[in-house]
């Protein structure tokens, strides 16, 4: 319930360009996720439900379709690849509900590992996004030249021999 709370929270702060809070509530989401309430589902007796089940899901979707358009909106991420995110999460949540019957499915579907890796590379997507305007990526672009420069001065004063 806390990612499906802050999903539209986070769109906000990412249309006002405050990404540096939206950095902030991002990595919150991610910690209510698989730490938080994944851990206490797997560990804690009584604590899975069939509605738990149904809900973690729904807001991983709710969270990365507002993510994606907020971004799309401030120009972080191109507007086809929010498209075909979109399209596809509506299409897997209309199968669902087209091959199962929510009010009597108790088990869920299993996501596949292509699918885990899928959601992972989406969120480092958004995590790279948020990052970009908060730390600058000029400034790992000038680490990395000045990386070359002190490196390749070196290694031409080995090659002299001096």
């Amino acid at each position: 319930m806390t990612r499906i709370g802050l999903a539209p929270i986070l769109g906000y702060l990412i249309i006002e360009e405050d990404f540096n809070v939206a950095l902030g509530v991002f990595a919150l989401a991610g910690l209510t996720d698989d730490l938080l309430d994944g851990f206490m589902a797997r560990n804690w007796a009584n604590q899975k439900s069939a509605l738990g089940s149904a809900l973690d899901p729904l807001a991983d979707k709710i969270l990365i379709s507002i993510l994606y358009v907020s971004l799309t909106y401030a120009d972080l991420i191109p507007v086809p690849l929010t498209y075909m995110i979109i399209s596809r999460d509506v299409m897997l949540i209309a199968a669902v509900f087209y091959y199962f019957n929510p009010c009597y499915a108790t088990a869920r579907l299993k996501p596949t590992f292509i699918s885990k890796v899928n959601t992972a590379v989406q969120l480092i997507l958004v995590a790279a996004s948020l990052a970009a305007p908060v730390f600058n990526y000029a400034f790992t672009t000038a680490a990395s030249a000045y990386s070359y420069y002190h490196y390749g001065r070196k290694t031409v004063q080995v090659i002299k021999g001096r």
